[in-house]
C-alpha cells in the first residue's frame, strides 16, 4: 500500500512509498510487554529475489535514516544515503543480491510509530506509543521477511544503530543470517552517547510547541527543539580534525566578527543548516523513541553480562568494521565485539579503516569501505 505523511512545520503531505501491513503468525511481543497483531512497516527493494529467495541482503539504517538507501528521498529530493554502495556492480551488487532496506518501527516515513494513528482514538499515538527497543525493531523486520517468504538472509548490514540491528539479528535469529556486517557500532550504548541523546530529547521537550507530545493535534511543531537536538547529535558524528579542516575558525560571509549572536563562524552556520533541514523530514516524537531504543541497547545484558555467550548459537560469518576517528563508536567498541565473537568460535574478520571523517564515515563514499564490503559479500555463494 502507498502511504502519505506530513512533515515539517508546514505539515506538507509526502508520499513515502511502499508500506506493508505485516500480520505475523504470532503477535509481535515488544520488550515492554505490549503485543501487536498487525503493524505497518515501510521498505524499499533494490534488485530481484532469486527463485530460492536466498540472495536477500537486509540493509539497516542509522538513527535518522530511513528506507531510501539507494533512491531519491521523497521529502528532500536528495540521493539515497547509501547510493554509492547499492546498485549494479557496486559493493552491494544488485546484479547478485536483492537488497531490502526497511524503516524501523518507532520511526516515521510510513512505519508504525508515534505519528501513526491509534485505532481506538483515530488520533496520532504521541507519547502513548509503546517504548520500543532495537530487538523489537529486528523482530518486526523478521516478521516482514516472513511475509516476503525469505527464510534466511544472505547478509544483514548496517552502521551505527543499523549495526546494533545487525548484532541483534545475529543473536536473536542466528539460524536466519548467513553473513553479518556491523559497521561503526557497539554491543551497547555508552554513557557518553546516552548523555548526548538526553540533551537532544530535553531540547525537544523544552520547546513550548511540543505540547506534551501532542503537537499534531495542537497544530504546532517543535521545530526549534528538534533542530537543536540534530545539531547536538551531529557534532558527535564528526571528528575534531574534520571540523578543523572543513571550517576551522573561518567566518561566515563576513570579514570580521559581528559582536552578537548571529552565525559569525562557518561551523555555526553549518550546524544551523543541518538542524533546519532535519526538521523538514523527521518527526520529533520519533526522535525521542529511537534515541531511547539505542540507549537501552546492551547485547550482553540478557546473557549475564557475557557478550561471548550472546553469539554462541550464531553460525554467521562476520565482518566488523570501525573507523579510526570515530569517537561516537570508537574502534575499541568494535574490538570488544570481535573478541566476544572469537571466544564464541565465530568466523570473524575485522578492519579498522583510516579516516578523519569521524562516525559519519560509514555514510561517505570511501574507497576502503566499498572494497571491504564488496570483497566480503563477493565471497558469499548465492
Amino acid at each position: 500500500m502507498q502511504v502519505s505523511e506530513r512533515f515539517g512545520p508546514e505539515y506538507e503531505a509526502i508520499d513515502v512509498g511502499e508500506v506493508m501491513q505485516v500480520t505475523p503468525a504470532e503477535p509481535l511481543r515488544l520488550d515492554c510487554g505490549v503485543e501487536w497483531s498487525s503493524f505497518p512497516l515501510a521498505y524499499q527493494q533494490y534488485g530481484e529475489m532469486n527463485a530460492a529467495k536466498d540472495n536477500v541482503v537486509l540493509v539497516c539504517h542509522g538513527l535518522t535514516g530511513d528506507q531510501y538507501a539507494a533512491s531519491p528521498h521523497p521529502v528532500t529530493g536528495k540521493p539515497g544515503w547509501w547510493e554509492f554502495m547499492i546498485g549494479p556492480g557496486k559493493a552491494i551488487d544488485t546484479d547478485r543480491f536483492c537488497v531490502i532496506a526497511t524503516n524501523v518501527i518507532g520511526s516515521c516515513m510510513g512505519s508504525y510509530g508515534p505519528k501513526s494513528l491509534c485505532a481506538d482514538t483515530g488520533l496520532p499515538w504521541g507519547l502513548d506509543f509503546p517504548v520500543i527497543t532495537i530487538h523489537d525493531m529486528v523482530r518486526a523486520q523478521a516478521a516482514l521477511m516472513d511475509a516476503l517468504g525469505v527464510a534466511k538472509l544472505a547478509a544483514v548490514i548496517g552502521g551505527s544503530m543499523g549495526g546494533m540491528q545487525v548484532l541483534s539479528w545475529a543473536t536473536q535469529f542466528p539460524e536466519r543470517v548467513r553473513a553479518a556486517i556491523p559497521l561503526a557500532t557497539g554491543a551497547r550504548h555508552s554513557a557518553q552517547n546516552i548523555a548526548f541523546h538526553e540533551i537532544g530529547r530535553q531540547a525537544i521537550m523544552a520547546d513550548p510547541e511540543w505540547r506534551g507530545g501532542q503537537y499534531v493535534q495542537a497544530g504546532t511543531y517543535p521545530a526549534k527543539g528538534l533542530a537543536v537536538a540534530r545539531m547536538t547529535a551531529h557534532v558527535t558524528y564528526l571528528s575534531e580534525q574534520a571540523l578543523a579542516e572543513k571550517f576551522g575558525r573561518g567566518l561566515q560571509d563576513k570579514k570580521a566578527i559581528g559582536y552578537g549572536f548571529d552565525a559569525d563562524f562557518q561551523v555555526e552556520s553549518y550546524l544551523r543548516y543541518q538542524g533546519a533541514n532535519f526538521v523538514k523530514r523527521f518527526d520529533p516524537n520519533a526522535y525521542l523513541y529511537i534515541t531511547r531504543a539505542m540507549d537501552y541497547f546492551d547485547l550482553a545484558s540478557g546473557y549475564g553480562g557475557n557478550l561471548a555467550k550472546a553469539f554462541k548459537r550464531s553460525t554467521a560469518k562476520f565482518c566488523v568494521v570501525s573507523f579510526s576517528s570515530d569517537w561516537c563508536f570508537p574502534t575499541s567498541a568494535s574490538r570488544d565485539i570481535v573478541k566476544a565473537l572469537t571466544i564464541a568460535g565465530a568466523a570473524v574478520s575485522f578492519v579498522e579503516i583510516e579516516s578523519d571523517k569521524g562516525h559519519d564515515a560509514f555514510l561517505l563514499d570511501i574507497d576502503a569501505l566499498k572494497e571491504v564490503v564488496g570483497g566480503f559479500l563477493g565471497s558469499l555463494d548465492v
